[in-house]
């Protein structure tokens, strides 16, 4: 009877103090489940170009729109941004390099990746489509693949307007994301290639 009551009292005590009935130390406090760790694991950059070049044209707009809005931020500009949508490999042929453009000590030109981007634009009145034709030369190094130069051309989308002349874009916002991809794939800071990833 007196620990019954006992016990009566601490659950009373427990609910004017808390609100809430009197819960065991062992309820209270479980141990800690085991977490879970979702780590990704590293991969080596590939040395395979078309391997390469399917997780660049993966990663590609998101790197690419990130570049933009930190220069767009550091810059306080106002102009006009476009966001990339996408980045795909097209049916062209290759641009073929002219003379005092790009000599690398082997004589013979570096490789390429070409890729076309679907570009959104907006304006002041409207958001319009752009499709940019890019051709990134690379070269290939023992640390890795890295960027030698890009050259671009543009077109409206789907207008079938003429698109422009070639021109070098090698400082541009494209150029500047495909360097960091590039330095990420070196130092194995990319995710790994996935079934559903195009070849």
């Amino acid at each position: 009877m007196g620990r019954h009551l006992h016990t009566t009292l601490t659950a009373c005590l427990a609910i004017a103090l808390t609100g809430w009935p009197a819960i065991s130390p062992a309820i209270a406090d479980p141990a800690p489940a085991a977490s879970a760790t979702f780590i990704r694991p590293n991969m080596p950059c590939p040395a395979d170009l078309d391997t390469l070049t399917t997780l660049l044209l993966r990663d590609l707009p998101s790197y690419a729109n990130r570049t933009s809005q930190r220069a767009a931020s550091l810059l306080e500009s106002d102009r006009q941004q476009s966001y990339v949508l996408l980045a795909e490999k097209p049916d062209f042929a290759p641009l073929t390099l002219g003379p005092g453009q790009y000599n690398p000590t082997t004589g013979a030109e570096p490789p390429q990746v070409f890729f076309v981007t679907l570009e959104r634009q907006y304006t002041a009145t409207e958001a319009r489509l752009l499709e940019h034709y890019h051709w990134v030369f690379l070269t290939e190094t023992p640390s890795g693949w890295r960027f030698v130069m890009m050259f671009s051309r543009l077109a409206n989308y789907p207008d079938g307007q003429p698109i422009t002349p070639p021109r070098d874009t090698s400082y541009g916002v494209l150029a500047e994301a495909t360097r960091q991809w590039l330095n990420d794939c070196r130092t194995e800071n990319i995710a790994p290639l996935d079934e559903s990833d195009p070849f």
